[in-house]
């Protein structure tokens, strides 16, 4: 269950199907998803990442023109965390917008680490994105 979630986001100064396309690639995770994945791999059908938490599996939505990132991760215990994740257009530029969920047990100081660490996140993938490495 849920207790309460806040939204973190980011504005990027690249479009959102180029935003999209290169974040809704599982493979580039480890570049700006430090929070989630350290390194990635795709066995029997599935992505698994190295995450600070252990061995995860993350399933995305299917790719959509719509911008929805959305993710299940399941932790190693099997609990299945849902991530709410949308890329929205701005003009020529667009905002990413991460909605971190409180679950039941997550302290108010572990949340707050939470958020920080998905903003920090999402500050790699506009560094990355306005950069000259994915142009």
């Amino acid at each position: 269950m849920t207790m309460e979630s806040t939204h973190i986001s980011v504005r990027i100064a690249r479009s959102s199907a180029d935003v999209y396309a290169y974040a809704s690639q599982p493979r580039n995770l480890p570049a700006w998803a430090a929070g989630l994945s350290k390194s990635v791999h795709e066995a029997d059908g599935h992505w698994v990442a190295d995450a600070p938490m252990g061995r995860v599996t993350v399933a995305f939505a299917p790719a959509n023109a719509f911008g929805v990132l959305d993710h299940d991760v399941t932790l190693p215990n099997g609990e299945t965390v849902y991530n709410p994740v949308r890329v929205i257009p701005d003009g020529d530029h667009s905002e990413v917008i991460f909605t971190l969920r409180r679950r039941d047990g997550t302290s108010a100081e572990a949340f707050r680490r939470d958020a920080e660490a998905v903003a920090a996140d999402l500050e790699r993938l506009k560094a990355l994105l306005e950069g000259q490495g994915t142009r």
